[in-house]
């Protein structure tokens, strides 16, 4: 359900099978996107940018293929950055474990697995491609492996195809 403060800290709301996809942005920049639950209703653009970020979210909620082309804000640290550009490289349908992205870098399983869940931008940087070494792991700076947050992530790795 949105109230009055919901309506001005999202600039649109678009359902997803999952709940819903909160945007945040500026008429420049995509600021941030967020994961919702279905206790939030959707909610019309209030800018172009709102409204071109709402039409690639949807077209990849249909189209696990459909490749993002936003304005994304430079966010996080530059580890963090490193991190979701070698996330970003994963092809949908695979998934990388954490180890495997911290060898890929030269980091630790651990400071991957924080910054996957720093991400600004999930769908975007799509850190649901990257798995612990024994299931899931958590998401989203989520661990509880029954939340809704990996319940999102299960959604999504199903929509692309993976296997686990």
């Amino acid at each position: 359900m949105n109230s009055p403060e919901t309506s001005t800290v999202f600039a649109a709301i678009v359902p997803a099978a999952f709940g819903f996809m909160g945007i945040r942005c500026s008429k420049e920049w995509v600021q941030e996107l967020v994961y919702l639950p279905p206790s939030f209703a959707a909610q019309a653009p209030v800018n172009a940018l709102a409204e071109k970020a709402m039409r690639q979210i949807a077209c990849y909620l249909q189209d696990p293929d459909f490749r993002f082309d936003l304005p994304l804000v430079e966010a996080g640290t530059p580890f963090q950055r490193k991190v979701w550009q070698a996330i970003s490289a994963i092809p949908r349908g695979q998934v990388l474990t954490y180890g495997a992205v911290a060898r890929a870098i030269g980091s630790a399983p651990r400071a991957v697995g924080q910054a996957c869940g720093a991400n600004w931008f999930p769908l975007a940087i799509p850190c649901h491609r990257v798995t612990a070494s024994g299931g899931l792991g958590g998401f989203s700076n989520h661990g509880d492996a029954t939340g809704f947050h990996v319940g999102v992530k299960r959604w999504l790795l199903a929509h692309e195809g993976a296997q686990l």
